[in-house]
């Protein structure tokens, strides 16, 4: 098994981190300040030179409101397309042609 930082599949991943933070309107600064991080975490994560374990990815979305089930969800559609994603948005150079689409950050009461 290769390693998964360095796979379309782990860009997908932070392209959904990144537009669900995105969809929100804030900052990398806001999120860390709502994480009691640094604003360095939150851009170390996002460009994919840190991983985030399942529970800081539990907290990372929380503090976004965002609901865990529906972005795994979401996450495991986009990486079932086997579709590449556009390189302007992460820092993989796959196909400029093909993009992944995703919904507008899906919401549910907690």
């Amino acid at each position: 098994m290769h390693k998964s930082i360095h796979s379309r599949q782990h860009d997908v991943f932070l392209l959904l981190l990144r537009r669900s933070r995105e969809s929100v309107r804030l900052r990398q600064l806001d999120l860390a300040q709502l994480l009691g991080r640094d604003q360095t975490m939150v851009s170390r994560v996002e460009r994919g030179s840190r991983k985030l374990d399942i529970i800081e990815l539990r907290a990372w979305l929380r503090a976004l409101d965002v609901n865990f089930i529906d972005f795994m969800l979401e996450l495991d559609v986009s990486l079932a397309t086997h579709t590449s994603i556009d390189p302007r948005l992460t820092s993989a150079s796959k196909s400029a042609s093909a993009r992944v689409h995703f919904s507008s950050g899906r919401r549910r009461a907690r």
